[in-house]
């Protein structure tokens, strides 16, 4: 029901957990704290060591020293370890602070939206909007991703990769996932939302456009799209971790700031 670990949800560990560049080899080290049969408090990497999330649930803060030095002892690189901390969590950073870590430039913000009313959705010109299965159409959205996030427009490079192909994940809702795809079927633009029954929001992670697109209004249709299903499902409001202008102006403000805090 808190917001103070919002940038380090299930969405996001559920998104992380099968993307191609975590290194699944070094999951058992990995902590979680149990009360039973419950999971109480974790310490997590993103795709590979050096950073981390710690969070305890409330009922448990006494458990983030322990849980803090464990993801120090089990989870940092050669650089050390920096681990992302609510800036408005007072007690987690006194711990990070007695435990020797000092606050860093480095900085993850959440922003919030709020998903009062239906949103245009006005898809360019050559482009409709599509629903993507993450296993189904695994190899055509790695290709998107390819040339999204910036690797290049070579496709003879990139079938050169041995880039896993996602599977589905437990939460996955197609309905939530879009591309908008040209007339022959080729992805322009991807967003996938992440939302869970009897909660009142959804998550967003991740978003991409390939070069030729950009600026032309792709990303925003698929996403106004996206929202539109997802707040008649029940989300209240969506979240994002960024920082970059487009959200605002689609609408999000900052939320909340997660410094990292380091220890060499």
């Amino acid at each position: 029901d808190g917001r103070d670990h919002i940038h380090w949800n299930w969405a996001r560990f559920e998104w992380m957990y099968e993307h191609p560049e975590t290194d699944k080899a070094l999951l058992d080290a990995m902590g979680l704290w149990l009360d039973g049969n419950r999971v109480v408090g974790a310490a997590l990497f993103d795709m590979y060591f050096g950073e981390a999330f710690c969070g305890a649930l409330p009922g448990y803060e006494a458990l983030y020293p322990e849980i803090l030095d464990y993801a120090w002892r089990a989870l940092r690189d050669e650089n050390g370890l920096g681990v992302s901390i609510c800036e408005d969590s007072a007690r987690e950073i006194a711990v990070a602070e007695r435990a020797g870590f000092v606050r860093a430039e480095q900085t993850e913000t959440v922003m919030a939206l709020t998903l009062d009313g239906a949103r245009p959705v006005v898809p360019p010109e050559g482009l409709t909007i599509t629903e993507w299965d993450h296993a189904r159409d695994g190899r055509a959205l790695q290709w998107l991703f390819w040339q999204g996030f910036d690797h290049g427009t070579d496709r003879a490079e990139f079938e050169r990769t041995d880039t896993t192909v996602t599977g589905n994940r437990v939460h996955f809702n197609r309905r939530l996932s879009l591309a908008a795809v040209d007339a022959a079927g080729e992805g322009a633009s991807y967003c996938c939302l992440w939302y869970l029954p009897g909660t009142d929001y959804a998550y967003v992670e991740p978003v991409c456009t390939v070069p030729a697109w950009r600026g032309r209004g792709a990303a925003r249709a698929i996403l106004n799209e996206a929202f539109n299903r997802a707040a008649a499902l029940g989300a209240k409001r969506a979240y994002v971790v960024s920082d970059q202008a487009f959200y605002e102006r689609l609408g999000f403000r900052v939320d909340r700031r997660f410094p990292f805090w380091w220890k060499r």
